[in-house]
């Protein structure tokens, strides 16, 4: 392991009993989407704060923002989930995370290089598995099925939330 600041060998060290869940999965509880009751279903059975890195939150705020820019969802539906995706951060269902990012990209050109030519994953699906790697999970939830095979390849176990 590397040597990390106290802070972060704290951080890691609680993440262990945590699951990452790409944001594309956690998007589809303020859209509407086709596995948006899976995921809504899913997620309440999970007791533990879901992690969210820096970069993750980025991801939702700006997909949430693409949705009302592309004229798939109106302004107040736009306004409602971003106020409740604030309020999963504020009550704790989130837990926003600190990482390592030079550890991540590096891990995520390796992976790109081992898998993509045979996976084809796209540079933000590496990112997130590289990131679950960086933060020592073991669990990685996504309904893409690219990244799964890519977590997999990597050594996570694959978490696809059902109803």
């Amino acid at each position: 392991m590397l040597n990390l600041a106290p802070w972060t060998t704290r951080i890691v060290a609680a993440a262990k009993r945590h699951i990452y869940v790409d944001p594309s999965a956690l998007l589809k509880l303020y859209l509407k989407e086709p596995e948006s009751r899976a995921m809504s279903l899913w997620r309440g059975k999970i007791g533990d704060p879901v992690l969210v890195t820096h970069h993750s939150k980025v991801e939702l705020v700006n997909a949430i923002g693409l949705a009302k820019y592309r004229g798939m969802i109106a302004g107040e539906t736009h306004d409602a989930a971003l106020d409740a995706l604030e309020d999963d951060f504020r009550t704790g269902r989130y837990a926003l995370t600190e990482i390592l990012w030079r550890a991540a990209i590096r891990r995520a050109e390796s992976l790109s290089r081992e898998h993509t030519a045979s996976v084809g994953c796209r540079s933000l699906d590496i990112i997130h598995v590289a990131s679950a790697l960086e933060l020592e999970l073991t669990r990685f939830a996504t309904f893409d099925v690219r990244q799964q095979q890519l977590a997999r390849a990597a050594g996570l176990r694959v978490i696809v939330p059902d109803a």
